[in-house]
């Protein structure tokens, strides 16, 4: 684990690309990779942190030995209660904590390197502009899009092929109109990918879980156009992964 000890991002832009990539991989160990993280968060192991990296890649390791750490450090022992509460609700906890420590870790960079007032606010206002890892995960940020666009899309609308492209875009209705088709876009451009929580683009191939009816990239769920016409029923890998836990 390196922990980022030896990459110190000096200029705002710098700091927001190394929050971007950190959050990225945090969200995908609590997303994508959600059953691989919740059998490394092994209860009876010794206190475990969940690490975030600059290209977007995560690790669950033991806290830092140098003290103080180089950087400031995650939550301590998250596996500890993985076993004692609902899996939900424990993910919501983890992501909570991470949310807290990617600001501890930007506002660490811009404390060393005397960031001013204003840009101390400049790196707080466009890291704001992201959903947070709690909002991704419990896909508040979903649902907040869908009640300022008051989107009203059925399942059959999920894939629609786009004739521009030949993409798959998300939110559209097809419409006869005579012979031909007329493709109406809803007010989408605030819908989040539930995977990255990156903006919807138009031309991307998106995908509707048809289970928690979150939307994500064809690619972080590596689903391609050509697959999703064979998939009756679509459960994005958090849905798919859900069992009872003891």
């Amino acid at each position: 684990m390196d922990g980022g000890a030896q990459y110190n991002p000096r200029t705002v832009e710098e700091v927001f690309r190394d929050f971007k990539g950190r959050r990225a991989g945090m969200i995908k160990a609590l997303t994508t990779d959600v059953e691989e993280f919740y059998q490394q968060c092994d209860p009876e192991k010794e206190n475990l942190c969940l690490y975030g990296f600059p290209n977007e890649q995560w690790e669950v390791n033991l806290p830092a030995e140098e003290v103080p750490p180089e950087l400031p450090e995650p939550a301590l022992g998250i596996n500890f209660a993985r076993d004692g509460m609902q899996a939900k609700d424990w993910l919501t906890l983890v992501a909570v904590h991470s949310d807290a420590w990617l600001m501890a870790v930007a506002f660490y960079f811009g404390a060393r390197f005397g960031f001013d007032k204003a840009d101390r606010k400049r790196l707080f206002d466009i890291i704001n502009e992201l959903p947070t890892i709690f909002e991704v995960v419990t896909g508040t940020a979903k649902k907040q899009s869908r009640e300022k666009s008051s989107i009203s899309n059925n399942s059959s609308s999920k894939s629609k092929s786009n004739s521009k492209g030949g993409k798959y875009t998300k939110g559209t209705r097809m419409k006869d109109e005579g012979d031909g088709q007329e493709m109406e876009d809803d007010e989408h451009g605030d819908t989040l990918c539930g995977a990255c929580g990156e903006n919807y683009a138009s031309d991307e191939f998106w995908i509707c879980c048809d289970v928690c009816e979150r939307w994500f990239h064809g690619k972080c769920v590596k689903i391609t156009p050509a697959r999703a016409e064979h998939i009756k029923q679509y459960k994005c890998p958090s849905c798919s992964n859900k069992r009872a836990r003891p």
